[in-house]
């Protein structure tokens, strides 16, 4: 039992991290807070609702009672970054790493998930794991890298890395927490950005100036922050950005395609189980950036559209008359 994980969180990449770890045999218990998502999960090695496309191992079990996963060696919590607090709280006491898989900053605090996790269980060894990764992908066995941040360092890399790697997930080593954590919240507000893009019609070089300036809003925030240029330009940065900048399997994505059309945020998010954690993260974002004196308008665009204060087409007319300027800048964070 000491050797087993348990994952946190039966969304879609809870459930498919679940999948992935349970792919050589080894037991995987997966907590989920509906009923009746335990029961298909259990009964049919399905979950409907929110990771279709796969048939689940028979090594998961899904459980409702968090205190069945006392005394497992790691747990990864992968509840939308909302609800860490809470959970985090309700978790049975122990000394266990808990491994942050949720990307976002918590509305209101403005505290990164580390932060969260570590006042609601000063007990807890933290790491953080993020990257380029899609649920679905992950689940059916397709190779996928990430990052593993670590705050316990070396040791507990030693401790987490032979229970989280597979053939197909493969973790890479940092000690860059904030870094990894920025990266994973700030690619989130930046996909929305895309998604507008693509769905005004503005094209691919459109898309791919945001991706480039975009970067540079995360790296300039990152870097005031105390993270590492080096981890954002890596997979939790950069490798992540890429991915949920390009594809409508990005829920992040997909809801900027449907500001861009020119839907409201309440009706593009109307109906949805999934989360889309950029809408939550934006505002308290720009809020930090601000208080920090970093320019970010690619960020201030995307709350402006959130909030309605803004159409799409203005959003996109004001960032195209914004002052030249070099590309390269040197004079600080808010240059």
């Amino acid at each position: 039992m000491s050797g087993q994980v348990g994952v946190v969180g039966a969304g879609a990449w809870g459930t498919a991290l679940a999948q992935a770890l349970a792919s050589d045999g080894s037991d995987v218990l997966l907590w989920a807070r509906e009923p009746e998502l335990v029961h298909e999960i259990n009964t049919e090695r399905r979950n409907s609702p929110y990771l279709p496309s796969a048939t689940l191992a028979p090594t998961i079990r899904a459980t409702q009672d968090l205190d069945e996963l006392a005394g497992l060696a790691a747990l990864l919590i992968v509840v939308p970054a909302q609800f860490l607090a809470a959970v985090v709280a309700q978790l049975p006491a122990g000394a266990r790493d808990l491994v942050l898989c949720a990307k976002g900053i918590e509305g209101g605090s403005g505290r990164l998930m580390a932060e969260v996790a570590a006042d609601a269980d000063p007990s807890a060894r933290l790491a953080v794991l993020s990257g380029p990764t899609f649920a679905h992908e992950v689940a059916a066995g397709l190779p996928t890298a990430v990052t593993l941040a670590c705050s316990g360092g070396q040791a507990q890399w030693d401790r987490l890395a032979p229970l989280l790697a597979r053939p197909a997930l493969r973790p890479y080593y940092s000690d860059d927490v904030v870094g990894a954590e920025i990266g994973g919240a700030v690619k989130n507000v930046l996909a929305i950005a895309c998604g507008v893009v693509e769905g005004m019609n503005l094209g691919q070089n459109a898309r791919a100036a945001v991706i480039a300036r975009g970067y540079a809003e995360m790296l300039r925030f990152g870097l005031a922050r105390g993270a590492r240029g080096e981890t954002l330009a890596g997979l939790c940065g950069l490798g992540d950005l890429v991915l949920t900048c390009s594809s409508t399997s990005s829920r992040n994505f997909s809801l900027g395609l449907a500001l861009g059309q020119g839907l409201t945020a309440a009706e593009a998010l109307s109906g949805k189980k999934s989360v889309a954690e950029g809408a939550a993260t934006a505002p308290v974002l720009a809020e930090l950036a601000a208080r920090e004196g970093v320019a970010m308008p690619i960020v201030e665009g995307v709350c402006r559209l959130l909030s309605g204060a803004s159409p799409a087409s203005a959003v996109v007319s004001d960032i195209l008359s914004r002052p030249l300027k070099a590309e390269l800048e040197r004079q600080g964070p808010a240059a």
